[in-house]
């Protein structure tokens, strides 16, 4: 009986021993998983410098950089969310600061809250106050930001300007005469690529931003202003005469097509965010020599804000591997590392000023001195639920040009989604 008893309790040991190893067996692989939407001219160089920093530190780990092209993120959003979903998390992913990640997978219950990373990394004293406010929840952080991002800068080819001796348009109206300049040229004025749809609403937040001002436009995401209210009905209208203005090849062209346009001389700005640097210099132009830049139109003295930050999925296949890359992630070495080649600046206000060029230095300069304002298009603003219909939306209206329409559309949205 004692034997019988005896090799049942061995049975049943090596079931559980079984058990342990095949539930940790991913953990105990040196395997990193890193998700992102990285595959641009310097995102995937400023991606890969973070990466030689972390396998440096851990050579033995296999690092998997899992990257899903296109859409400024939005394909990549998809993939993400069946894996989420379907309980297959990658190790750590990308993902903007801010609602979209806590509007989405936080509420979700989907995420690990990072406080203990922040206070065990003495990182509470270097990142601004208002950027742990964007990642917190319930004053949990919820992911590690690696930059920040200004939405709103209008490109330039000085080749073409010098030539034609203009100046870069400050504001909406310096904007049309400058167009209708180039336009008599033969200059198409004003790059765009919105083969993703995101590029035309990232070019309509901006004309709002520059036709309502800072607080009138943060009003919008919180239900203080309306959607279908007169300012934002003109600035619908503005960004029709933009349209105008634009290449007529712009839904087959991504982000950086219209870049490269600039670059080519066939278009002479582009309003993009300032990945569009990093894009600039992997090409080989020189800030300041070959291109210029400026806040895009009527929004001087606003910094358009996003952030690109990593965070921690509950049940990650290697959850201690993905700490050590979190860690990489929010140190001085990572960001000096990664946001020189990114074309971005860090989200810590302990940088290495050397280390960045001219563009970057006056971003640096106007994030601590601008009214700083949250990016729909790209996540800080607004939840993706609300993104989403705002694409849809703006898909529609670059195709009808339906002012009223539009106004109707956007302010049922906000009804239903702001964030008040």
């Amino acid at each position: 009986m004692r034997k019988m008893l005896g090799l049942v309790l061995l049975c049943g040991l090596l079931v559980l021993t079984l058990a342990f190893y095949a539930c940790g067996s991913k953990q105990g692989e040196k395997k990193l998983e890193v998700f992102s939407w990285w595959t641009a001219g310097g995102e995937a160089e400023g991606l890969e410098a973070m990466r030689k920093i972390f396998i440096n530190q851990n050579p033995d780990v296999e690092f998997i950089n899992a990257t899903v092209a296109g859409g400024a993120g939005s394909n990549a959003q998809a993939v993400l969310a069946t894996r989420m979903q379907g309980g297959s998390p990658p190790d750590t992913f990308q993902v903007h600061a801010g609602l979209e990640l806590i509007g989405s997978w936080v509420v979700a219950g989907a995420m690990e809250p990072l406080n203990f990373l922040f206070e065990e990394n003495d990182w509470m004293s270097v990142y601004p106050q208002g950027v742990i406010e964007i990642i917190s929840q319930d004053h949990k952080i919820y992911s590690v930001p690696v930059n920040i991002h200004r939405s709103n800068v209008l490109w330039y080819n000085k080749a073409i300007f010098n030539k034609f001796g203009l100046d870069p348009p400050e504001t909406l109206d310096d904007f049309f005469t400058v167009a209708e300049v180039l336009a008599d040229e033969g200059i198409t004025p004003l790059a765009l690529g919105d083969n993703g749809i995101w590029a035309a609403t990232h070019l309509f937040e901006n004309i709002l931003l520059g036709a309502l001002g800072p607080e009138k436009y943060k009003g919008l995401w919180t239900g203080k202003v309306k959607w279908d209210s007169a300012d934002v009905k003109a600035a619908l209208k503005t960004f029709v005469k933009v349209l105008g203005y634009v290449n007529t090849d712009h839904a087959a062209l991504s982000w950086d097509g219209a870049a490269q346009y600039v670059i080519d001389g066939k278009c002479a700005m582009t309003v993009m965010g300032d990945w569009a640097h990093g894009y600039f210099k992997a090409k080989g132009l020189k800030p300041g020599v070959d291109y210029g830049w400026m806040p895009s139109p009527g929004t001087i003295g606003a910094f358009n804000m996003l952030s690109d930050s990593f965070g921690l999925p509950k049940n990650a296949p290697h959850r201690k591997i993905a700490i050590k890359w979190l860690t990489v992630c929010g140190s001085k070495a990572g960001q000096d590392a990664f946001n020189p080649i990114k074309g971005s600046i860090p989200a810590r206000t302990d940088a290495d000023r050397n280390l960045y060029d001219a563009y970057l230095l006056s971003a640096m300069n106007d994030f601590s001195s601008d009214t700083i304002v949250p990016s729909c298009a790209h996540g800080a603003a607004a939840a993706q639920s609300w993104v989403t219909k705002i694409h849809d939306v703006m898909s529609i209206f670059v195709a009808e040009k339906d002012v009223e329409k539009a106004a109707r559309e956007f302010q049922a949205a906000a009804s239903r989604f702001a964030n008040k």
